[in-house]
């Protein structure tokens, strides 16, 4: 006997397959008709759980907002060091990237930058707050003294979030043919190492002594 699936619960399907559709078929070449084939659906079946097709990427950006807040949640250990916890908040959204490598793919597209502009509103906030906790844990790791303090800690956060961005295009273009995690804690390692120069010394400038 077939068992008939709640609304919400295909609406999770549904948001899923486009998630595995927008990374295999492209986000700007994506239809419902794949998504609906892909769920056992036909098309008014999508439409009756998302009536327009940017309600679906709606619904997606969404997903992707709750993952990558879970995960920077997760991140946020209150007793560690400002330092660890930028390491830990880069390491949590690469492991998110390598396992969702739709949302490079959804971050770059036409729907979003020119099609859809509830998407790129959903996106901006999301990146919005990356960037303010990165900011904040500068913020922090300076008033420590694990980084220098002569510089804007908003510049430094885009500086970091600019290494995770084209991390992640490197790695989509190359067959994702390395280990996305470790070389971007390796590359933040010494980020993380420029911008500790000279601290301490007031000026920013380094110690030669």
């Amino acid at each position: 006997m077939r068992v008939r699936k709640s609304a919400e619960a295909r609406k999770t399907e549904i948001i899923n397959a486009t998630l595995r559709l927008a990374d295999k078929l492209g986000p700007d070449r994506l239809t419902t008709e794949a998504i609906a084939d892909a769920v056992g659906l036909t098309q008014p079946g999508i439409f009756r759980h998302f009536p327009k097709k940017q309600d679906l990427w709606e619904a997606v950006a969404a997903r992707v907002g709750s993952m990558m807040e879970t995960r920077w949640e997760k991140a946020r250990t209150d007793d560690a060091l400002a330092t660890d916890r930028i390491r830990a908040l880069i390491s949590a959204q690469l492991r998110l990237i390598q396992s969702t490598p739709a949302i490079p793919a959804i971050l770059f597209s036409r729907e979003l930058h020119s099609k859809n502009k509830g998407l790129r509103s959903a996106f901006f906030g999301l990146m919005s707050r990356f960037h303010r906790l990165i900011a904040d844990l500068v913020t922090q790791a300076c008033a420590a003294g694990e980084l220098r303090n002569d510089f804007d800690p908003d510049d430094a956060a885009f500086i970091i979030i600019g290494l995770v961005q084209g991390l992640a295009v490197r790695w989509s273009i190359s067959g994702r043919n390395f280990d996305l995690t470790e070389e971007g804690s390796r590359l933040l390692e010494l980020q993380l190492k420029g911008f500790a120069l000279g601290r301490g010394s007031g000026n920013g400038e380094r110690n030669v002594s």
